[in-house]
């Protein structure tokens, strides 16, 4: 079975939305205009690219990445990895050409199968909502979150309010860098 990674710029208080500058939120791009630069703290972000071996991602935040990240030498290796978006109502004259492999999968299900196929880590990129219903669903096996020092206040969370089972998670990597953004690698235990 493939592992489903989810991985996030996160505050403190859990907010994941606007993080690059995307119009729409109050505090829009507080990944780089709230926190000094330590190129270190986003180590983790070339890595994701060499060991994941697909992109997941809900419809909404496709269509905010696949207009930029194609042509962004940062992540060139993500061109090449096929994609999938899911969503109920995109429709396949709606992708890009120049992104590589795109399917559109429907249901949490269509999700479920594809875990179930032969290869390497599937990353999630994004996609509060999507976070939501894959965790509500069980299906995440493992977070990375860069957690910034910083109070948001109202914004798209990355967890669910679902009122569920409490579910445990493991802390298998952390570290911390000098401008208070801490990396936590959490693997959720069944």
């Amino acid at each position: 079975m493939r592992t489903l990674i989810s991985t996030a710029f996160i505050s403190l208080d859990g907010v994941v939305e606007g993080p690059g500058g995307e119009p729409g939120y109050r505090n829009s791009g507080w990944t780089f205009k709230d926190v000094e630069f330590v190129p270190e703290a986003y180590g983790i972000k070339e890595r994701e690219q060499q060991e994941s071996t697909a992109i997941l991602m809900g419809r909404v935040s496709y269509e905010v990445f696949s207009p930029v990240w194609p042509d962004m030498a940062e992540f060139a290796r993500y061109k090449t990895m096929p994609k999938y978006v899911v969503s109920t109502s995109l429709t396949d004259d709606k992708l890009v050409s120049n992104w590589g492999d795109t399917t559109i999968l429907r249901s949490l299900d269509d999700v479920a199968a594809l875990k179930q196929t032969d290869g390497g880590p599937i990353i999630v990129h994004g996609s509060a909502s999507l976070n939501h219903a894959l965790s509500d669903a069980g299906l995440i096996d493992r977070y990375h979150l860069l957690v910034f020092p910083l109070l948001l206040g109202a914004g798209k969370r990355l967890f669910s309010t679902t009122d569920k089972d409490t579910q445990k998670l493991k802390l298998v990597e952390y570290e911390a860098y000098a401008n208070g953004i801490q990396k936590n690698v959490l693997d959720v235990v069944r």
